[in-house]
Order: C-alpha cells, then structure tokens, then sequence
C-alpha cells in the first residue's frame, strides 16, 4: 500500500468520527432533553479529543514525507496538499487545549439558551471570558505557527487567504455607501403599499409548506432532514444533511426564508463528489463560499419577483386562503424585499444585513487581538448598532450581544463569511446571467439548469482549487464586491 493510500484512508476515518460528532450536535441542539447536556458534552468532548489524536497522530509526519515523494496523479497531488493542510491546522494544538475548547463551548453554549431569554449578560459573560480565553491560546499558536495576526490566523481556518487587511478595505467601501443606500431605499418603500399576512399561520401547515419549497429547491430527503431548534443551522454531513429552523405561527415568512436558506448550505453539501467523501479535497472550500449558497438561494433567488409567482400559490394552499390578497405574488415581493433596520441579524434584510456583519467582524477581531475585553462588548455593540443603523441596545442584551450562538463554542472568524457569502452570491449571479435568462427559467418553473451551473462550478469542485481561482474560473475575475452593490441598486432602487 503506497503512503498516498495510507493517508486516504486515515482521513476517512477521521471524516467518520466528525460524522458521529455532527449528528451529536444536531441532537443536541434539536432533539435532547435538558438533562442529558453535561453526560453529552463529556461524550463530545471525548470524542473530539479522539479525533484530535488521531488527526495529530505521530506516523503522519513520515507518511506525508514519504507520500510526497511517491508519483501521483495531479488530483492526487492536491488531495495531498489539502490533507496536509488539514493535518498541520490540527497538529498545533495540544489534546488539552482541544478538551478544555469542547468542554467550555458546550457549556456555554447550553447555558446560553435559558441566559439570552433572561436577558442574563452578567451570567452569560462569566462562561464566554473562559471561551474567550482559550480562543486567545489558539490564536496566539496558530499565530505563531503561521506568521498571522492572531485573529488572520483564526480567520484562515474559514475563509483561507482571506486577511484583516482585505476585509478592512471591503468593509470600509461597504461602509462608505451603505447608508446613503439604506436610507434612498426606505425613502422609496416608503410610497408602496404593504399588507402583512395576518396570522396565525400552524406549525404544521408552516413545515409542509417549508418541505414543499425544500422539494422545489432540489433537497434530497433519502440523504437529509427539516427539524427544529432555538438557532436555524444546517449540519450533519453530506449523506445526512440536517436542517433546522424555528417558526412563528404570527409570521410565516421569517422561518420558511431560513429553511431557504439553510437549504442552499445542504444543496451545496449534497452536491459534494463522492469520489472525495471523506478527504479534506472533497470538503467545502471556505465558509465564505458555502454562505455564498445559502444566500444564492435566499436572496438571489427566493426573494427575486419571479420566484415570489412560484411562492404565492404554494402559500395560499398550505394555509387556505385563495383569497387573501396579504398572500399575492405582487405584495409577498414587497413584503420580502422590505429595508428595515432591526436588532437580530438573521432576521435582517440583505440591505442592512452587511451591516450586522460588519460590527460583529470589527468586535471580535479587537476580542481576539487584546484591545477589547468580554466586559467591553455591550457598550461597543450599543456604540456600533447606533451608528450603523440608528438603533440602541442598551440593556437589551437578548437582542444585542447574546444573539448569536457563534461565540459561544469559540468561533471567532466566521462572521466575516456571511458579507462575504453576500458578494460571492451576487458574482456568482452575475455570472449566470450571462449564459441564461434567470428570470424566465424561474417562471417557467425550470431551476435545473441554474442548479447546473452550481454543480458544475461550484459543487463539484470542492476544495480542489483556491478560493480566488474557484472565482475567477467560475466568473472569469477575482472577487469584485461591486457586483453585490449593482444587485441590491438593481432590485431596490430600480424595480
């Protein structure tokens, strides 16, 4: 057996202790029994420093030796690269730091779904200084390792090659015209007419519409599943794709968009190739672009006019009303298209959404590189949400800075791919439509070939070439934030 081989099938073993690892999450946010969390936190706990050790196994520094030296084919070559990359991003941190890692985030994490409802921050802040303190250790190895800042190097891990100084200058042109745009665009929606379906809309009756909008998106049920949770994710792996979100029986649009969206993150999943399941090769290429598709699929997509016809009838049926004028195609566009800021970010609009992003982004890089501290967050986060969006947090930590579920099992560095994802979705979308016509292959109920091009470039390449040359392969230039700009001028200031 060559040492290329030995490697294959080492990280395939890995890639099925991550499976066990992801459907225990799934369970634990959507399925288990408040009682069950700190024997199940010491389970994945175990489990992740099993993987740890078998991801940082002594033998494998010889076996990539060897394996490098061993005539492969060009895919194999790669293959080897990303394996090794996974290896060497694994292999800097010590068991103990990866046990103290799982164990505080799964506390913090269950301790924040009853503290966010009491509006604890007090509480809250004494768990996440303890994850905070780790990230920091992480950081300050990887750093070291890597020649990055300490918040580079932990944004590497999701977005590779991306780095504080390109997302300073993004974030600072999206800055410099935001608001001049949020505020043209509320200007404009303020002349149109706008009825909101009046609830309640049944759980029930809001799942089957959810499914049957899934079932239209492509989703492969045989290889997934719609549950719910206090956070919308996606997880599992790409045999066993789980979704979830929360409903609203007041609002039925909130969790079928989030069911839209989630379902974009599966499609990509599903759409991995199986000749690479289980190799680092074979995996997403960045978060950056893995968000790219759930907002392909919400924004682009779902909230286009064309996509509200298809929308319309399937609501109207689900909850029995032919007749309710809230439910027409013409008013759910303008209801689902409606720029207003808020206070929770998954529930932003993708005009202010940027927004959410950004001060997240500037909060946790200061955390991570020292200049802030836990007990600094709040006032920032008051100070930021003001004047990015004219609003005020203070004291309202359940919808300012306990929001989120992210920080709370540590991970710092994935905010930045939500804007990102946002960029890459409209490149992406500007791209295609230069081959076809989006928007009467959506009327006639004709997504596949869309999908098609996903597929093809996107999907199925995985993690078989960079970031930057997925882009330029697939769009024929590099990431170009002012496709994202001309989008949301074309559906907001001039439809």
């Amino acid at each position: 057996m060559t040492f290329y081989s030995k490697l294959e099938q080492h990280y395939q073993k890995l890639s099925r202790l991550a499976h066990l690892n992801a459907i225990c999450g799934w369970d634990q946010a959507a399925m288990m029994p408040e009682g069950g969390n700190q024997a199940r936190s010491e389970a994945m706990a175990e489990l992740a420093v099993m993987h740890h050790e078998q991801a940082t196994a002594p033998e494998l520094a010889d076996w990539f030796a060897q394996a490098e030296r061993e005539t492969l084919t060009a895919e194999q070559v790669t293959s080897l690269k990303e394996m090794k990359r996974s290896w060497q991003i694994n292999n800097l941190l010590p068991t103990d730091l990866v046990e103290e890692k799982s164990l505080a985030g799964s506390k913090c994490e269950h301790a924040w779904r009853s503290q966010r409802a009491a509006n604890s921050w007090h509480e809250f802040s004494l768990n996440l200084k303890k994850v905070v303190e780790l990230a920091r250790r992480e950081a300050q190895i990887r750093a070291e390792a890597t020649g990055l800042s300490r918040y580079d190097a932990l944004l590497d891990l999701y977005e590779p090659g991306m780095t504080t100084a390109e997302l300073d200058k993004l974030f600072s042109e999206v800055k410099s015209w935001l608001p001049s745009l949020i505020h043209q665009v509320r200007e404009k929606q303020g002349t149109e007419k706008v009825s909101t379906p009046a609830g309640p809309f049944p759980i029930e009756q809001q799942k089957s519409l959810s499914v049957d909008v899934m079932s239209k998106l492509g989703f492969d049920f045989h290889h997934g599943r719609l549950d719910v949770s206090v956070h919308p994710f996606c997880g599992g792996v790409p045999t066993d794709v789980r979704i979830t979100t929360r409903y609203d029986e007041n609002d039925f649009t909130s969790a079928l968009m989030g069911v839209v969206h989630e379902t974009g993150h599966a499609r990509y999943e599903q759409g991995l190739p199986a000749k690479w399941r289980g190799l680092p090769i074979g995996e997403a290429r960045s978060m950056g672009i893995h968000e790219s598709q759930s907002l392909f699929f919400e924004m682009q997509l779902a909230r286009s006019e064309p996509f509200m016809e298809i929308l319309a009838p399937l609501a109207a049926e689900a909850f029995d009303r032919s007749n309710d004028s809230a439910l027409s195609s013409a008013n759910l566009t303008l209801l689902n298209t409606r720029v207003k800021p808020g206070f929770i970010r998954v529930d932003a609009d993708e005009v202010t959404y940027p927004a959410h992003v950004i001060l997240r982004y500037e909060i946790e890089r200061d955390l991570i590189e020292g200049h802030i501290e836990v007990a600094d967050i709040p006032e920032l986060w008051d100070k930021k949400m003001t004047e990015y969006l004219g609003l005020s947090t203070k004291g309202n930590y359940t919808d300012g800075c306990m929001q989120d579920i992210h920080w709370t099992d540590g991970s710092f560095g994935y905010f930045p791919s939500y804007t990102l994802g946002a960029m890459y979705a409209a490149q992406f979308m500007a791209a295609i439509r230069k081959e076809m016509n989006v928007d009467n292959l959506i009327r006639e109920r004709n997504l596949q070939p869309i999908f098609n091009w996903l597929d093809k470039h996107i999907w199925k390449k995985a993690s078989s070439v960079s970031t930057d040359k997925l882009l330029i392969e697939a769009t024929g230039e590099r990431l170009n934030a002012e496709h994202f700009r001309n989008h949301l001028v074309e559906r907001y200031l001039k439809s």
